[in-house]
């Protein structure tokens, strides 16, 4: 049946999500005052307009019919994300911790996308209570804002699995509890106790406890944000990069998998695919890099080996979850290590899980998929149909991952154009789409790991604040609404 948006429902539920994210900004007070930096005005400001403009929603949103489709949920999740970053923004820009309105929305959108690009040179500036929300931000937009919401508060009919699809595209639907907020409200516990262990692991293996939880913040969220300039550098130590490379791994795998092992459903996890090939994929680039790093004209020995493992394990890692933490330079590496680097970025981790990229179950599909093209070449009568984790896939879904990952692969060509056209170099026009689409924050050339997205221009950074989102977003719920027949009823 045609009919016109509901716009009263939709104001309804962002009434609630600003409401959450009024809760969320009283976290760096209490830093603010445990760190007896006593300046909190501006944070007190920005509770104020997002509960004002959260209450006047739900006002209006009271009375409204519970009639929700894909269209309600593709503008609830964009402007969520939106309103999020806005809201984000002023602590930034009103503090002057950050001057320019620009940059301090292209650091939130970064946070909030899980991104981890950074327009700040000298990071250990800030004052701890806006280092500890750029690290919020991280975590409050790693499982996903909406993800978030329907596990805390109710949704009701339909919407939430709506709500739920918009804001994640996965191609293969997994439903492991009867109700959507059920499996939210799981997803968001093995997220809280991957985040304490994490914390708890990196204070044993030599952190402070500010840094241990900034970075566990940003570790299992997948963002990259840094309370040091120099990243994991900065400590020099192997047991911190053994640490961040365990929960960066165990970030990028299927959230699911985590409710299968509680369960000690072993069957499950076997008949994963994707945690197969992600272990493999992983695995097979950490030695080729590593490979690459060892200098065979010296005497060999396990230190220099362990050393050459653990950088490459580490960046691999990091990459192919798209956490974008760093300890090596990478771009003093030998050229062909960055074209697997930017592959890994593309392709991601795994569905349900805080990773940005393509995915490996798409990958994955694809690979098949073109596999069987071959061989019906070969035997043209024959059918080959295309299983995934034992199950039959049918045409239509296939074709949708198809039509996923090309136009995927069409907008990171065409954004590298756009940024070309900005002034920006090659090697940083391409780092730079990929990084951004795919949630990293490491790139090429000037946006390499000793360099920040400050220089760049102002243009370029608004383009590639709208790419953060695209990407998080995974294309359909943002590109939807610039298409005129999404706003027809």
């Amino acid at each position: 049946m045609n009919r016109d948006l509901n716009i009263k429902l939709i104001l309804r539920i962002l009434g609630g999500l600003l409401l959450v994210e009024g809760v969320f900004l009283f976290f760096p007070v209490f830093v603010a005052l445990l760190y007896r930096e006593h300046d909190i005005r501006y944070y007190l400001y920005t509770i104020f307009i997002a509960v004002g403009m959260g209450s006047i929603a739900l006002l209006i949103g009271r009375k409204a019919e519970n009639v929700f489709g894909k269209r309600e949920g593709a503008v609830i999740v964009t402007v969520t994300w939106l309103m999020y970053t806005v809201i984000g923004t002023l602590p930034l820009w009103l503090s002057g911790n950050i001057p320019a309105f620009t940059d301090a929305f292209f650091e939130s959108l970064s946070g909030f996308t899980t991104t981890g690009t950074s327009i700040l040179n000298n990071i250990e500036a800030l004052p701890y209570n806006m280092l500890f929300w750029r690290s919020l931000t991280h975590w409050i937009g790693g499982l996903g804002i909406v993800a978030m919401f329907l596990a805390i508060m109710p949704m009701l009919g339909g919407a939430g699995y709506e709500l739920f699809s918009s804001e994640s595209t996965t191609p293969i639907k997994e439903k492991i509890l009867p109700k959507i907020s059920q499996t939210a409200k799981i997803l968001l516990l093995i997220y809280v106790v991957l985040t304490m262990l994490c914390a708890f692991s990196l204070k044993i293996a030599g952190m402070d406890w500010f840094d241990a939880i900034n970075h566990a913040l940003s570790t299992i969220s997948t963002g990259g944000f840094s309370t040091k300039q120099l990243s994991i550098a900065y400590w020099n130590s192997p047991a911190i990069e053994y640490v961040l490379i365990f929960f960066m791994f165990f970030s990028g795998v299927n959230f699911i998998i985590f409710y299968y092992l509680y369960k000690f459903n072993w069957v499950k996890i076997r008949k994963n695919e994707e945690l197969k090939y992600y272990i493999v994929i992983l695995l097979a680039s950490v030695l080729v890099i590593a490979y690459s790093q060892i200098d065979f004209s010296r005497t060999l020995t396990l230190s220099g080996i362990e050393k050459s493992l653990r950088g490459s394990l580490f960046i691999v890692t990091s990459c192919m979850t798209t956490t974008g933490l760093c300890t090596d330079d990478y771009t003093l590496w030998n050229s062909y290590t960055w074209i697997i680097l930017l592959v890994l970025m593309v392709s991601g981790a795994s569905t349900y899980s805080t990773s940005g990229g393509i995915k490996v179950a798409r990958v994955v599909l694809l690979t098949k998929f073109c596999y069987f093209e071959f061989k019906k070449l070969i035997h043209p009568n024959a059918i080959i149909p295309v299983r995934f984790n034992g199950f039959l896939v049918r045409d239509d879904l296939m074709m949708r991952v198809l039509a996923f990952t090309v136009i995927y692969l069409l907008i990171i060509v065409a954004g590298s154009f756009v940024l070309s056209l900005t002034g920006l170099g090659f090697e940083e026009a391409i780092s730079g789409m990929i990084t951004c689409m795919s949630d990293v924050g490491l790139g090429l050339g000037k946006l390499g790991p000793s360099s920040s997205f400050a220089e760049i221009p102002v243009v370029s950074k608004w383009f590639l604040a709208f790419v953060m989102l695209v990407g998080r977003l995974e294309i359909y719920s943002v590109l939807l609404l610039f298409t005129p027949e999404f706003w027809k009823k």
